[in-house]
């Protein structure tokens, strides 16, 4: 049983029904994802922040941000958040995963992942060391090249990046053009990848528009779920396992409402107390962008697409050869550095964008620009998820905790003084008329920390609220097992022990391709088991 048909529940819904000897049951709370809007690369712009396909999460006012309150958005469709994300492919570094086994989760070792990495994958350029092309997930070069970019990556340069144009292969450091997974100007999600080849098998049933409420133990064992769909209450009970893939919320929230967590907060709230796990819901983190905005005399997408002619010209070159600003994902150019040159390795990314908005949903400016985003990979500051109620319809206190620590702080700036030195650089300079964000007046670090704190905002990267471990707040095992608890795992992104040094969805599909494995394995010597017993 399978809760969550999102970036990782597809994953596993396809792998695990590959076996017809075994049936697969997946419950999904959102609908089908029929919106067009869905399918465009750039209709993240639509479905972002609209209640039809995104949870509309709010976070709790933070102080790292002066108070504010970012929207978070998350996929209520099938598909999940791979259904509404900027559908950049990128999957860390080697030391990320390096870091996770050093600290006691065996086979989670960069040589260990990168084969399931590569078994999803079907990658536009072929196959290498690095790369598949045998798998569902399309990964494809951008369609999409304007000058402002071309000027963006030999600034880059000229501040001493060096090219990398491929930031999945021997190396992260550099800059060049995303990937994305699309395939001839389609988004490919994970529902349309994985999970529609698979459901005409006849041993996988999907139901959607049911909304997990808790599991259900039967004393330190999860024998079910019960969810609710059109107003009533269903309970189904599992045959052996099952995995819960709602993501780095709702798979906490899931928990706590079923009475897992830390019991304190639990009762608080009115939950009972059936496993006290204390890491359930601790140890948030997410990657915070800061966005600077450069106005420029060089044409930009703003130009291309805030008139309704040049909308309508932009829409026929897509319907007619799958090319134009609608393929573009949320980002064309990467950067991946250091913000201090003795660091070992990068740890911050840009994400360079042809165009600028104060909010999407709002449309571009009415000048030419292009907006230059930059946030630390690691960051050290952590928040949290907590319940409000024992009803899983609440939604829970989300509080990031952003720019809580002074390295954090001290990244911030180095990050924004970086931004602006690539900015100098020719041949971007000679382009640029004026910062408009956060602007030339904010020169000292504490103005510049105040911009951070003022101009930035989520990338849409939270993870690590289940997370893997061996110490008392570590919430699942390296096989993805809840700690103390029989017939349950946690399969998603809030299982990473510490945050990916890039995007997260490609890691996301990594860790369910694993535990697909594991859950076979697991499978395959119980089995032999049982006939030595014969």
């Amino acid at each position: 049983m399978i809760v969550g048909a999102g970036s990782a529940g597809c994953v596993l819904a396809n792998r695990l029904s590959e076996d017809a000897d075994v049936s697969v049951l997946l419950l999904e709370a959102g609908g089908a994802d029929w919106n067009p809007w869905i399918h465009v690369p750039v209709g993240y712009f639509k479905t972002m922040h609209n209640p039809a396909t995104d949870w509309c999460y709010l976070t709790e006012p933070d102080p790292g941000l002066n108070g504010r309150q970012l929207q978070w958005p998350r996929g209520k469709v099938l598909g999940g958040s791979s259904s509404l994300n900027g559908l950049l492919y990128i999957r860390g570094q080697k030391e990320d995963y390096d870091g996770w086994a050093a600290a006691g989760n065996q086979g989670w070792d960069y040589a260990s992942v990168l084969p399931y990495f590569m078994k999803s994958e079907c990658q536009e350029r072929g196959a290498d060391d690095f790369h598949g092309v045998d798998g569902p997930l399309k990964v494809s070069d951008l369609r999409l090249r304007r000058e402002i970019a071309e000027r963006f990556i030999n600034a880059a340069r000229a501040a001493g990046i060096p090219e990398n144009p491929d930031v999945n292969g021997a190396h992260q450091e550099g800059v060049g053009y995303f990937q994305q997974t699309s395939w001839k100007g389609f988004r490919c999600s994970t529902a349309k990848a994985f999970l529609r080849p698979a459901l005409s098998r006849p041993n996988l049933t999907l139901i959607k528009r049911a909304h997990c409420q808790r599991l259900l133990l039967r004393g330190k064992r999860v024998v079910g779920v019960e969810y609710r769909q059109g107003g009533e209450l269903h309970q189904v009970h599992a045959r052996r396992e099952v995995l819960l893939s709602s993501g780095a919320i709702g798979s906490p929230q899931i928990l706590q409402c079923s009475g897992i967590g830390e019991r304190q907060h639990l009762n608080s709230v009115g939950v009972e107390c059936q496993h006290e796990l204390p890491g359930v819901g601790q140890n948030l983190q997410d990657h915070l962008q800061i966005r600077l905005v450069f106005k420029t005399r060089c044409r930009t997408l703003n130009d291309e697409v805030r008139h309704p002619l040049k909308r309508l010209a932009v829409g026929t070159q897509y319907l007619l050869t799958r090319t134009g600003p609608l393929t573009l994902a949320a980002s064309q150019v990467y950067v991946f550095t250091r913000s201090q040159p003795q660091l070992e390795r990068p740890d911050i990314q840009f994400h360079m964008q042809p165009l600028s908005a104060d909010k999407p949903a709002e449309g571009v400016h009415p000048f030419s620009a292009f907006t230059s985003s930059v946030c630390q990979l690691r960051p050290s500051s952590r928040g949290s998820i907590r319940i409000v109620s024992p009803d899983a319809s609440v939604y829970p206190l989300i509080q990031p905790g952003y720019l809580s620590t002074e390295e954090d702080c001290r990244v911030a700036i180095d990050a924004i003084k970086l931004a602006r030195r690539i900015a100098a650089q020719q041949p971007l300079a000679e382009v640029i008329t004026e910062e408009y964000v956060p602007g030339a007046a904010w020169q000292s670090d504490e103005q510049l920390l105040e911009a951070a704190r003022q101009y930035s905002q989520t990338i849409y990267h939270p993870t690590s609220t289940c997370r893997m471990g061996k110490d008392a707040r570590a919430v699942v095992d390296d096989q993805l097992r809840v700690h103390g608890l029989d017939g349950l795992r946690v399969v998603d992104a809030s299982i990473m022990p510490t945050i990916v040094s890039g995007n997260t969805n490609a890691p996301t599909i990594m860790i369910a391709e694993k535990a697909a494995d594991l859950i076979k394995q697991a499978r395959g010597d119980e089995w032999n088991g049982q006939a030595a017993l014969a």
